[in-house]
């Protein structure tokens, strides 16, 4: 099992994750697929609940999708679960959705401190085997803890996703806590988020928000980073929802559907049209 076209790519300093978002939703549109290869869905494609049902799974959704959906969000789990034969896996698809014109965020949700989160920042923003275009970073050890992931973002071309409201329902217990001012968890991060951007020019902090809820409980006036917005399809979000809750954000929102374009295989035909009827909407 090799990884192809995996060469790292090098990135001019003018060639942000921003402007490398904002060009392909322009080509292809604003949908980014999640790559889940859990147990059910492994079952429903009447594939084995094993590495090599899960190179399956994943390697048919990029063959199908890479050159029509804007990103890919493999979640580092569901390859970890596997050890050395599952990373292996993820550095291949990597490798192919970028070959493909893809980007990739990986869903790792790292978020350490100092020296681990270094290393952490060396793995996925780097140019090693599993650095994609993004990552996901929890910032719950502090906005500041994460300060080795944002330059290593910026210095590379890449951007980091912070969760910042997330689709889950138990997330409002931290994220909608207040500090003795009366702001939340939530809309600190955005503010930090929006100054490290301002001051840096290359808005390579994005967020995360999810298309779960009926308001966003925050504020983005300012924000001009990217907002990943997980949760549409099987979590009930939609796309229209997703687009309402973005109303009046001066962001680059990208929607992320995973279960529903995935339950639609293992047939590429079906793949490529349930994504269309995403974008079309």
């Amino acid at each position: 099992m090799t990884r192809q076209g995996t060469r790292p790519r090098m990135i001019g300093p003018m060639d942000s994750y921003s402007d490398r978002l904002q060009a392909v939703i322009a080509q292809r549109g604003a949908l980014c697929v999640g790559l889940d290869p859990h147990p059910a869905l492994l079952a429903a494609w009447e594939l084995p609940d094993s590495v090599a049902g899960v190179e399956r799974l994943v390697r048919t959704t990029v063959e199908a999708l890479g050159d029509q959906v804007a990103a890919f969000k493999p979640q580092a789990a569901f390859f970890e679960v596997w050890g050395s034969a599952g990373l292996q896996v993820l550095e291949t698809v990597i490798g192919e959705a970028q070959a493909a014109g893809a980007l990739v965020i990986v869903d790792a949700k790292r978020g350490d401190i100092g020296s681990t989160m270094t290393a952490y920042a060396r793995a996925y923003l780097g140019d090693g085997p599993l650095a994609g275009d993004a990552v996901t970073l929890s910032p719950y050890l502090g906005f500041g803890s994460l300060e080795p992931a944002f330059a290593a973002a910026e210095a590379h071309g890449r951007g980091v996703y912070v969760l910042t409201r997330t689709s889950n329902p138990e997330g409002g217990t931290v994220q909608l806590a207040t500090d003795p001012s009366g702001q939340t968890v939530a809309q600190t991060m955005i503010d930090q988020a929006r100054q490290r951007n301002l001051m840096t020019g290359l808005d390579a902090i994005g967020l995360v928000i999810g298309g779960t809820h009926e308001s966003l409980g925050v504020d983005l006036t300012g924000f001009t980073g990217s907002v990943l917005i997980p949760g549409i399809g099987a979590q009930g979000g939609t796309m229209a929802g997703a687009r309402q809750l973005m109303t009046g954000a001066s962001v680059t929102a990208l929607p992320t559907v995973s279960r529903s374009v995935l339950a639609a295989g293992p047939s590429p035909a079906r793949l490529r049209a349930t994504a269309l009827d995403l974008l079309s909407q």
